[in-house]
């Protein structure tokens, strides 16, 4: 009995990670299925571990995943850069359809970056159904673990993963009802987020952590993890920074990603006259060590709300992408604590309203008013505690490992 044969795709350095844990809770979960004896008394499941195979980066083959493509040295954002490198990516996917063709994976999964992953499981899907019977009988499982934003923007979309999609592992609680009310035939099931597994320490901070606010506040400055975005953000944060100073005592983290982009924005920061202390990566111990934080509308906001850090939140898009995005989003708010809220606990500028001087009073306002910091904790713990217990890969990989089983 040949093992199983799993494809995962992945094109986004946060996303690599992701697979990457995935894959070790895969061949895990995969050691402990039960062996089940034929009517001769051979095992019907061998311990055979999964071969896995994909696009991806460091992460991915560090679990032991054989690379067709480096996936995220390519990754790039916004609609004007999906446009500007469309063929490229036209030549990725036909790249990864043929490995796909040629390998005939059990399973396809693409992990988060929905576009890219849609489009290679809809050409997948158009060769198995161009099969010719007599030759061909490959049907592989289809599955997106982190759903596409359908929900936020672009209804439409969900018809292609009714399509197309065997499985679509959740990491938020509403979108499985929401599947279920536009598109129930399509099978979700909510895992949990996998930051519940990443930060266990931030739990603990939420319940016991006093955030005394004394002469000198603590501010963490996120200003995205994207040469795009900090061009965008930075100077507004440096400038908020400089009228924060004006008010009151204060020292400024700022945390990036890698040293490039440190190197980059050394002048911007060098010359704000702002002494703020750049740290590369180590966000959860930023996140511990702050009273507020001011940080761009993303995952991070997510990871601020775990470690009950009041933020405020902003995000700046180039004015064409910004004139598409307010036409197409239909939720209230951007920050994804917010969201699970149900209001704007985090208080958010977008755009235009993204300005120093509202960035500035905002901050101010969090560390002048304790009762409020206080009710910012409490309401960001309910939302957070939304977010499912520790073992989400695994149950994504259980899920999995079940729809290899039962089929679909």
């Amino acid at each position: 009995m040949k093992p199983p044969c799993i494809m995962v795709v992945a094109g986004e350095a946060s996303g690599d990670l992701l697979a990457a844990e995935l894959v070790r809770s895969l061949r895990a979960e995969s050691a402990r299925q039960p062996l089940r004896p034929t009517r001769d008394g051979q095992p019907l499941h061998t311990e055979l571990e999964p071969r896995f195979f994909g696009a991806g980066g460091r992460h991915m083959r560090d679990a032991g995943v054989e690379l067709a493509i480096e996936l995220t040295r390519s990754t790039v954002f916004g609609i004007t850069g999906v446009i500007r490198h469309y063929f490229k990516f036209l030549r990725y996917r036909q790249q990864l359809l043929q490995v796909a063709v040629r390998r005939q994976p059990d399973v396809l999964i693409g992990v988060d970056y929905s576009g890219f992953n849609r489009s290679l499981a809809a050409a997948v899907c158009r060769h198995v159904r161009g099969q010719s019977p007599a030759f061909g009988n490959w049907n592989p499982r289809i599955v997106q673990f982190v759903s596409p934003q359908v929900w936020a923007s672009r209804e439409s979309r969900v018809y292609q993963l009714q399509r197309d999609y065997d499985l679509i592992l959740s990491i938020f609680p509403f979108e499985k009802p929401w599947y279920a009310e536009h598109a129930p035939r399509v099978r979700v099931e909510f895992v949990g987020h996998f930051m519940v597994d990443r930060y266990p320490e931030g739990q603990q901070l939420r319940q016991d952590r006093p955030r005394p606010v004394g002469s000198e506040a603590r501010i963490l400055l996120l200003p995205g993890s994207r040469k795009s975005e900090l061009a965008r953000h930075l100077p507004t944060l440096v400038a908020a920074a400089r009228r924060i100073l004006t008010q009151r005592k204060a020292v400024f983290t700022l945390v990036l990603p890698n040293e490039e982009l440190r190197s980059g924005f050394a002048t911007l920061i060098h010359q704000s006259g702002v002494d703020i202390n750049t740290q590369i990566g180590r966000l959860h111990d930023a996140l511990a060590a702050s009273d507020v934080a001011i940080a761009s509308s993303g995952t991070v906001t997510l990871e601020c709300a775990w470690f009950g850090l009041p933020t405020v939140v902003l995000y700046k898009l180039s004015p064409f992408e910004y004139e598409i995005g307010r036409r197409i989003v239909k939720v209230p708010y951007i920050a994804m604590p917010n969201l699970l809220a149900g209001e704007p606990v985090f208080p958010e500028f977008i755009q235009h309203q993204a300005t120093p001087e509202n960035l500035a009073n905002a901050t101010l306002r969090l560390l002048s008013d304790e009762s409020l910091r206080a009710e910012t904790r409490r309401k960001v713990n309910r939302a957070v505690a939304t977010l499912g217990a520790p073992g989400s890969c695994r149950r994504a990989a259980q899920a999995v490992l079940s729809l290899l089983r039962n089929g679909s």
